[in-house]
């Protein structure tokens, strides 16, 4: 059985180690916004540290640069860089959800139906 590290180490062995530019805007500081954040450190921090740049962004304070992005729904995390850029919306607490979104895990290929 492979251990956590294993699937990472495996999962980003073709990714190069480019820097990820990642936005995450949220509305004031309510729980989901605050859960937000601290689930996108802590997430950066265990797989992509060192090699990351994060942005917070308060739609209260910054609306204009949320609606040049479309923002539709917070909180909302912006992969602006490695391309292709990706949006992924809610807490991400999901953390297969988040490495899937980034680009850093492969989705799983879809099952033959029977």
């Amino acid at each position: 059985m492979k251990t956590r590290t294993e699937e990472f180490e495996k999962a980003t062995a073709g990714h190069n180690r480019e820097t990820y530019v990642l936005r995450l805007y949220v509305t004031g500081m309510t729980p989901k916004s605050t859960q937000a954040i601290a689930n996108v450190r802590k997430l950066c921090e265990e797989y992509l540290e060192g090699r990351y740049e994060l942005e917070v962004f308060d739609i209260y304070q910054h609306s204009q640069l949320a609606k040049g992005e479309q923002i539709i729904a917070t909180p909302t995390l912006i992969k602006k860089l490695p391309l292709p850029l990706r949006k992924l919306i809610g807490d991400m607490s999901d953390t297969e959800r988040f490495l899937v979104g980034i680009d850093l895990k492969p989705r799983h290929p879809m099952r033959p139906m029977k």
